[in-house]
């Protein structure tokens, strides 16, 4: 099964090299070098907030998740330039009657969002190619069954630009 030649010795049936020789011992030095790259400094509005203008003529009975959709309207500028693969989150506290949709101070509303025209569920990731920003539409949408109250809403959460 095993042949032997010289000083070596072949196992063929179990792919494995032994060697039967002299104990030999080898010094060399090894360097590493390597490039670490760190996150691309962007900044999102200007460092300011982000407002999505509902405007002030909702009526309680028309909020459906449809009517009175609007586009987020968010800036991000990187300071240098590159074309590398990121991600775009938006980080907040679910609604309580649907984890998917960005709590207000309203118990029976939220915010639901889309990102390029497709449903985007609360601190879900969405990669993209920078410059090539995905367009981020938000809309209010109330418990199913509830009855909502007039008055001012809000909700509060982060939106995330971050390098792959």
């Amino acid at each position: 099964m095993a042949k032997l030649t010289g000083s070596w010795a072949f196992l063929v049936g179990g792919s494995l090299l032994l060697a039967v020789s002299q104990s030999l011992q080898a010094d060399t030095n090894l360097i590493i070098r390597a490039v670490i790259i760190a996150p691309p400094p962007c900044v999102i509005n200007g460092g300011g907030t982000l407002d999505v203008p509902f405007g002030n003529n909702l009526q309680t009975s028309r909020v459906d998740g449809v009517n009175y959709r609007r586009n987020v309207p968010y800036t991000v500028t990187c300071s240098s330039p590159f074309s590398n693969a990121l991600t775009l989150e938006l980080k907040g506290t679910g609604a309580a009657f649907d984890g998917r949709v960005l709590a207000t101070r309203k118990p029976d509303l939220g915010v639901k969002l889309f990102v390029n025209g497709g449903d985007w569920p609360l601190n879900t990731r969405v990669n993209f190619t920078h410059p090539n920003f995905p367009q981020v539409q938000a809309v209010p949408v109330k418990r199913a069954g509830s009855r909502l109250t007039g008055g001012a809403f809000d909700a509060a959460a982060t939106l995330v630009v971050d390098y792959q």
